[in-house]
């Protein structure tokens, strides 16, 4: 049976895969990284540093930086579209981020680090309460860098300021935020309805179930899907199909995209819209054209069978077109 060809996939959200935590790979680590991404499937990715002291920030884009050069060169790895952060600047949800470490926005610091590594920060995830006059906010999307809401209880009329100075994302719809209620539908209920934005969701099954995937994927502004995987070192441990602390909450996913778009089909959502869900949606995201990058999927199980970077196959078994 002749596969299915889809853009490459392409995921905002990547913090580790396995042993390895991006925020302190070694140049082997980030290229490891790449060709286990480019196997399944994605192209393109968006390592993701979460909350940290503030100093820890700069050397991680360093490394980034140099990866990102790295995996252009090799030809053989997902290529890097830019750095995620994801925190420090939380809210009253940071979930498995250390809330010791969480803090009110740094204007001036956020703004530095984007003038000392250029072009890198492209995604930044904060939440409305720890930015109180959106400065950051502001001047974040005035630098082009796509502002994402989450890790918040922010009440929805907050969330409608903070979209009103120029946040567009939603960071993983229904996990580490404050629940839709009917008289406070707060973050939640903005990125339902609110067609400025557009919420990213977990699709592993685990961090949202079936049903409640389906409702963020009848956001009006669209919705991308996300694999959120992490490192499982430390006290973080894979366990009943996610990466959890030793208390069973959750700390990330350990699904990569390519099962996340599989887990779609699989509860029920129409092909063609999941696929968009993992490719080209996030991609427009970030602003990104088309590269010509392609996968092969297999027409019943949407499983990686090929994948092109610059017109040349780079994993798969040989196969003729594109």
């Amino acid at each position: 049976m002749t596969p299915d060809l889809a853009p490459g996939l392409v995921d905002l959200q990547v913090n580790g895969i396995g042993d390895i935590d991006l925020v302190d790979a070694d140049p082997d680590a980030w290229g490891e990284v790449g060709r286990t991404l480019l196997a399944h499937g994605v192209t393109a990715y968006c390592p993701t540093f979460v909350t940290a002291p503030l100093d820890a920030y700069a050397p991680a884009l360093d490394r980034a930086a140099a990866a990102q050069v790295a995996a252009s060169a090799a030809g053989d790895q997902a290529s890097i579209l830019g750095v995620h952060l994801e925190g420090p600047f939380l809210g009253d949800a940071p979930g498995a981020h250390r809330a010791e470490l969480v803090r009110s926005v740094d204007v001036g610091w956020l703004d530095g680090l984007l003038v000392g590594h250029p072009g890198l920060v492209r995604l930044v995830t904060l939440a409305p309460e720890a930015d109180p006059g959106l400065d950051a906010t502001r001047m974040l999307a005035a630098a082009g860098v796509v502002v994402a809401l989450g890790h918040s209880r922010a009440a929805y009329d907050d969330v409608m300021a903070a979209v009103a100075a120029g946040a567009s994302v939603v960071t993983h719809l229904f996990n580490a935020m404050g629940p839709l209620d009917a008289r406070e539908p707060g973050l939640v209920g903005a990125a339902l309805i609110d067609p400025r934005l557009t919420p990213t969701v977990i699709a592993d099954l685990v961090h949202v179930h079936p049903a409640a995937v389906r409702v963020a994927l009848g956001a009006a502004g669209g919705t991308v899907i996300v694999s959120d995987s992490v490192a499982c070192i430390g006290d973080v441990r894979a366990r009943d199909g996610a990466a959890r602390l030793p208390d069973g909450a959750l700390a990330g996913a350990t699904t990569l995209l390519d099962a996340a778009l599989q887990n779609l089909v699989r509860s029920g959502v129409d092909r063609e819209f999941a696929v968009h869900a993992a490719t080209t949606g996030p991609a427009e995201v970030l602003g990104v054209v088309d590269d010509g990058a392609r996968v092969a999927l297999d027409p019943d199980t949407l499983e990686v069978q090929a994948v092109w970077l610059g017109g040349e196959q780079v994993a798969g078994p040989p196969m003729t077109g594109r």
